[in-house]
């Protein structure tokens, strides 16, 4: 009796210490995700300040300083994920936490525009290192059944962290200046690189071969074309002669990846993961939702501002209560995931975001009345938000080989970012250039309409995925 007690506090020692370490990965996964997207997004409203103090810089040179962080981690993404699968995805992590946290500091202290642009790209390399083997350590470090709800935390992260870049980059930016946008990373980084050497465990695929160079050369470029592409728009329109040329350029650099991909034995992306319904379907649901995801955002903080004559502070704080309920709602929606698989959950998001957009058509105008008319489309669309992005993680954290983790991950997280940029182009394109009132609130009624049709695409295209519940349903 006594050596069967012994052996069951043995057990559940050992238990415990199992959950411990799943909790403290999970914990130092999402917070390293929470400081890459955020800056993606934080330096929207620190721009005019980066601009007094580089004031003999053009504001086509400073978009840069957005531009080069988002663009180079959409691009890397892909090829970092293939290389922490095979080279480790502990070892990638803390290399990319210790170079995302230099680089952050580097930016913050950069004593001109063009070394803030070059830092701006090294902190982007470091944190397209970060997400897909921070997604792989995740998904290592849970069982299959709780799989669901911990990488619905996780990519509940980076959902919050890009709907809270505004309101945080307000208040720091009015507070401290644009500098401590980048100086709050440093806690984070040397959280994640000190727990994470003590805390987690190696895990890789020794079959995985390191992508060849030049595929790595051709992703990379073709993401860059195609993003410099839809970010110059805002500048020369989209039949600008320079924008025609980069999206041509990324269209045929983009096909020559591909057929390099069929043929090396070493591909960057194993494009045979697209032949994976799941996986497939909810890329494509991504694609949509980030362009929606980024006009709502980047839609709301111009309105606020142009047309109810916000402060950039105010409209900051005024976006507050989205990102709340993502993260009030997202481990929630996690823990419903595993009962009733994660479609229903899309399926019903997509919804509440059209929604969102829908009440922005039908309430919004000149006149300022903040509960009645903007709060409620906020609450739909972070109840949207909280059941869309962690769950489409879910989705294809679950349909993934185990020795695809990382690759299959950040060609999700990838996809998000192209959708994400593509949004921010549209949301100018929509606008236009108002000449009255009525032509801006016309145009703002544009974004909003492009709000409901990403609602509503990413719910058909939620349709077809099969989620455990489904497949037990036969």
């Amino acid at each position: 009796m006594k050596q069967l007690k012994s052996d069951v506090a043995v057990l559940d020692a050992a238990a415990e210490a199992e959950e411990r370490h799943s909790r403290t990965t999970l914990t130092i996964a999402s917070l390293a995700t929470l400081a890459t997207f955020l800056d993606t997004t934080i330096l929207f409203v620190a721009f005019p300040d980066i601009s007094a103090t580089f004031e003999g810089n053009s504001a086509s040179q400073l978009s840069w300083v957005l531009n080069a962080y988002t663009i180079v981690f959409a691009a890397l993404l892909i090829p970092a994920g293939k290389l922490a699968d095979r080279v480790g995805h502990r070892k990638v992590f803390l290399a990319g936490s210790l170079v995302f946290t230099a680089a952050s500091m580097a930016c913050g202290l950069a004593p001109s525009a063009e070394l803030l642009v070059a830092f701006r790209i090294l902190q982007a390399a470091g944190a397209a290192s970060l997400i897909p083997s921070s997604l792989a350590l995740v998904m290592r470090a849970y069982s299959h059944d709780r799989l669901p709800q911990a990488v619905a935390i996780w990519g509940a992260a980076g959902a919050v962290a890009g709907a809270l870049g505004p309101t945080l980059g307000a208040a720091i930016v009015e507070g401290l200046g644009w500098r401590w946008a980048f100086f709050i990373n440093l806690p984070v980084g040397l959280y994640t690189v000190l727990a994470g050497r003590r805390t987690l465990r190696e895990s890789s695929d020794p079959t995985t071969r390191v992508p060849s160079f030049l595929g790595v050369v051709l992703i990379a470029g073709a993401a860059g074309l195609l993003s410099y592409g839809m970010v110059s728009s805002e500048e020369y329109g989209w039949l600008g002669s320079r924008v025609l040329v980069a999206v041509l350029a990324g269209a045929v650099v983009l096909a020559a990846f591909v057929a390099h991909q069929r043929r090396t034995p070493a591909p960057a992306l194993n494009l045979d993961l697209f032949g994976i319904s799941n996986f497939r379907w909810a890329n494509l649901a991504m694609l949509v939702f980030g362009v929606a995801f980024s006009a709502m955002f980047f839609g709301s903080i111009l309105f606020l501002t142009q047309v109810w004559g916000w402060s950039i502070l105010e409209a900051g704080f005024g976006v507050a209560p989205g990102p709340a309920f993502v993260a009030l709602l997202a481990p929630r929606a996690g823990k419903l995931a595993g009962t009733l698989g994660q479609r229903p959950l899309l399926v019903a998001g997509g919804v509440f975001y059209a929604l969102g957009g829908a009440y922005r058509v039908w309430r919004l105008g000149p006149d300022v009345d903040y509960f009645v008319d903007y709060l409620p489309s906020m609450v739909l669309t972070g109840i949207g938000v909280a059941l869309v992005f962690p769950q489409l993680s879910s989705v294809v954290a679950q349909a993934l080989p185990a020795n695809r983790m990382g690759t299959g991950g950040a060609a999700l997280q990838a996809i998000r970012q192209f959708g994400g940029t593509f949004g921010v182009a549209l949301t100018i394109a929509l606008l236009g250039t108002a000449a009255s009132l009525t032509d801006a609130l016309a145009g703002f009624d544009r974004i909003w309409w492009l709000i409901v049709a990403g609602g509503l695409g990413t719910s058909l295209l939620s349709l077809p995925l099969r989620t455990p519940r489904t497949v037990a349903a036969g």
